[in-house]
């Protein structure tokens, strides 16, 4: 088990393969930890040097009182870069981890050089919807939207043939400290990143599922279009494509990988 103090929080992360890898640092979604990346790791090419991480209130790390902010989980991310010495990062952001990955090549480019945002944007959600749902978790618990957060998440296809599967990305949603959710919520509804990724200059691909909920591929496709990133549609997937689809997944980022080495 790999942990680190921070500020007097714990992160929680994984460091796997050769120290001279070429690193790619993956950012997970909202109600998920690093485990949303297990299908995905092993169709991307040998000898990278993979680092993820659990985000406050998710996984094992620590969970502080809510609100977060983001400027606090980008600065996370920042200091375990900092803490491992990564540099020459490529940074695969899926959702809330989307938005660390942006804030983080916007404040750090001598440490980010490459970007895949998946099923996330510069801005996400308003006020009022992040707001109704903090809400509704402090009343009824995460368990209470369960079923429509999972809806969101994945296509009919996954949902209705993957039924062990789906049992565990329940579990894993509802396990996950209120607090914890909560305190990203807030830090989701305060974020706009729009003038940072508008002006960021590194290589950048975007991508996301066509039956996304959470995140429609039109809002995704916006802020492809704001640091001229090309922008790709992954079929019969949800939020998650990164579970749903990780060979097509896996293909795009193998291919960015290689074109930005």
């Amino acid at each position: 088990m790999q942990t680190v103090l921070f500020d007097q929080m714990m992160v929680h992360f994984r460091d796997e393969g050769p120290r001279d890898g070429r690193v790619v640092m993956f950012g997970n979604s909202l109600g998920t930890d690093l485990r949303v990346w297990d299908i995905l790791l092993p169709l991307l090419p040998e000898g990278l040097r993979i680092v993820r991480f659990d985000k406050p209130g998710h996984g094992l790390s620590d969970c502080p009182e809510a609100p977060y902010a983001m400027d606090e989980l980008v600065r996370d991310a920042e200091n375990l870069a900092e803490h491992l010495g990564l540099k020459d990062i490529t940074f695969v952001g899926l959702s809330i981890g989307g938005l660390i990955g942006q804030g983080f090549a916007a404040k750090r480019p001598d440490l980010v050089k490459a970007l895949v945002l998946m099923d996330t944007a510069a801005q996400i959600g308003t006020d009022e919807m992040w707001n109704t749902r903090v809400n509704a978790v402090r009343k009824g618990g995460i368990e209470s939207l369960a079923d429509p957060i999972l809806e969101r998440w994945f296509a009919p296809t996954y949902r209705n043939g993957q039924p062990s599967q789906m049992a565990a990305w329940r579990n894993m949603l509802c396990r996950t400290p209120a607090e914890g959710y909560i305190g990203c919520c807030q830090a989701i509804a305060a974020a706009d990143l729009t003038e940072g990724t508008r002006a960021l200059t590194l290589p950048v691909m975007a991508m996301a599922g066509d039956q996304d909920g959470s995140t429609p591929p039109a809002l995704v496709q916006a802020t492809a279009e704001l640091c001229n990133a090309p922008f790709h549609i992954i079929e019969d997937a949800g939020h998650l494509p990164c579970v749903e689809q990780p060979e097509v997944v896996a293909k795009l980022i193998n291919e960015f990988l290689e074109a930005t080495a």
